[in-house]
């Protein structure tokens, strides 16, 4: 049954969206998450075309090139910290989206298959801290305007750059289609670079030094700012970070099954289930659709159930849509499967980062750099585990393999949701 105090919230609480309109933070970081989105989701699908077609390299080793994503987790640790000691949010977010631009252009003008290995590993893997800063500084905000909205901000800027990875696809297909994979890339690094556009020249107050009065922790970069005393920020320590850790574990295995699913499922449907082109895509168009139908959905029902109770039935829903790709075999398998899939990132996508900056709140923007960090180290788990479990299991059961992963994070979850860390 709703608690009175979840009726209140929701009663009391502005529109998210009209608060997002109105401030120029919000607006500004929900433009660059779409951008952001729309070209990495444009580059992905495509960089294994890439490497095999424009660099001569074998499908192994171009395979491998997402074993390059393990280092992206510790640039955005020490993106994070460094954002968290010094609270220079939007600068550090400047920083990452240059070093996006300057990657994925220096991966267009490549000319040899290490190339591209060493630029995603040394420069790349800090491009996805830039999003994590933005989150940190919309934290920042709302904790100091104390909006009563906070979770309904974050689930609208989420859903833009969910927006992007929806729309991206198609666009860099097409690009790659009519001007080729380097022009794509060069588009990519475009997209990283406008980033910076939206947000303008705003910069944020050092958490904790804005004056109690303060609206907004965004100033124009000609108005004179106050001059509190500088706050430095310790370095979490390992305890202090275990739940966050444990979390993102959790949330990698969720993830794992991701590749495995855009790697194989296509290839399924077309091959051993025989389903024309305009069903296929159809079964792969209608899981964003009901993510992005579920996020606003998921905040809501977070405030009367809790998060993490939530993402047990998030990740429960992953386990049986990977059963469905696994054992039935037929269009409303497959359907059903995207569906389910959709349940679980309609809660993941909302509340994800919500819950990580909750579990160490003393260092939001380590914890948002480690979550957002998590997705390229669970691509990485999940194209080694989907390359071996292909061989050994074959098609379709091969997804069993993501099914046992989602067994392990409901479990780890459940275990959360009753621990004394539990996030409401």
């Amino acid at each position: 049954m709703p608690s009175a105090l979840a009726d209140a919230e929701v009663a009391a609480a502005p529109s998210a969206l009209r608060a997002v309109l109105a401030s120029p933070l919000y607006r500004g970081a929900t433009i660059a998450l779409f951008l952001s989105g729309l070209g990495v989701s444009a580059a992905a699908p495509q960089i294994t075309l890439f490497l095999v077609d424009d660099l001569h390299t074998s499908l192994t080793t171009a395979g491998l090139y997402y074993l390059t994503n393990i280092t992206a987790p510790l640039a955005g640790y020490l993106i994070g910290t460094r954002s968290d000691r010094t609270g220079k949010r939007l600068g550090l977010f400047r920083i990452c989206a240059v070093a996006a631009f300057l990657g994925w252009t220096a991966m267009a003008f490549s000319t040899q298959v290490w190339m591209p290995f060493v630029i995603s590993s040394l420069i790349l893997a800090f491009s996805g801290a830039a999003g994590s800063q933005l989150f940190a500084a919309v934290h920042d905000s709302l904790q100091e305007t104390a909006g009563a909205a906070g979770d309904g901000v974050v689930s609208v800027i989420r859903m833009a750059l969910t927006a992007g990875w929806i729309i991206g696809p198609v666009l860099g297909s097409l690009l790659t289609a009519t001007a080729g994979p380097r022009v794509m890339l060069v588009c990519t690094g475009i997209c990283a670079l406008a980033q910076i556009v939206p947000m303008g020249f705003a910069r944020t107050t050092e958490p904790g030094n804005a004056p109690a009065t303060s609206a907004t922790t965004t100033t124009p970069a000609h108005a004179p700012a106050p001059a509190p005393p500088r706050v430095h920020h310790k370095r979490p320590g390992l305890s202090a970070m275990l739940p966050l850790l444990a979390f993102t574990g959790l949330y990698i295995c969720v993830y794992a099954g991701e590749p495995i699913k855009y790697g194989y499922l296509t290839i399924y449907m077309r091959t051993d289930i025989h389903l024309g082109t305009a069903v296929s895509g159809a079964v792969i168009a209608i899981q964003p659709l009901i993510e992005l139908i579920l996020m606003p959905v998921a905040v809501l029902t977070a405030r009367r159930i809790g998060m993490m109770r939530l993402m047990v039935f998030g990740a429960g829903c992953g386990v049986g849509a990977n059963l469905c790709f696994a054992l039935t075999g037929d269009t409303i398998g497959m359907f059903a499967g995207q569906i389910l899939m959709g349940c679980v990132w309609g809660v993941f996508a909302a509340l994800g980062i919500i819950v990580a900056q909750r579990l160490l709140p003393e260092a939001v923007a380590t914890a948002s750099a480690i979550f957002m960090s998590s997705p390229a180290l669970a691509s990485a788990v999940g194209g080694v585990t989907g390359g071996i479990g292909v061989d050994l299991l074959g098609l379709p059961h091969v997804f069993l393999a993501p099914a046992v992963y989602g067994v392990i994070a409901t479990i780890g979850f459940t275990v959360m949701s009753r621990s004394r860390h539990t996030v409401r």
